[in-house]
């Protein structure tokens, strides 16, 4: 815990995967929130099929999705979102003629359910 997972579509081709995911991790690893800089993980995902709305020419998305243990304020998970929204405006390609729509998620996993072990 934390995971974090950044979904894009294809028709993003510059997208870049690697300098999102260091600086999504170095934005989140500042937050007070976060213990255990090595507790966070993040990946991303090219999504090759996919549909924006009944027309979905000239139409891409990123999608980043917080997964957190439960017990979080609603500040803190807004503090969150925002470093994860502020580090993909910051890198997300904007092809011209292209509608590129940005969403983040935070999600709570149950505390009581979740198995962590360091190996």
């Amino acid at each position: 815990m934390p995971h974090l997972v950044i979904d894009f579509s294809a028709n993003l081709a510059d997208f870049p995967e690697a300098q999102i995911l260091k600086d999504v991790n170095a934005a989140l690893c500042t937050s007070p929130e976060i213990k255990d800089e090595a507790d966070v993980k993040s990946r991303t995902h090219r999504i090759t099929h996919f549909e924006i709305g009944a027309q979905p020419e000239n139409r891409g998305f990123v999608h980043a999705q917080l997964r957190l243990l439960s017990g979080r304020s609603p500040e803190a998970k807004n503090d969150l979102a925002e470093r994860i929204a502020a580090v993909l405006r910051k890198h997300t390609p904007r092809p011209e003629g292209m509608m590129v729509q940005l969403s983040v998620e935070i999600l709570d996993m149950d505390r009581g359910s979740y198995v962590k072990e360091r190996l």
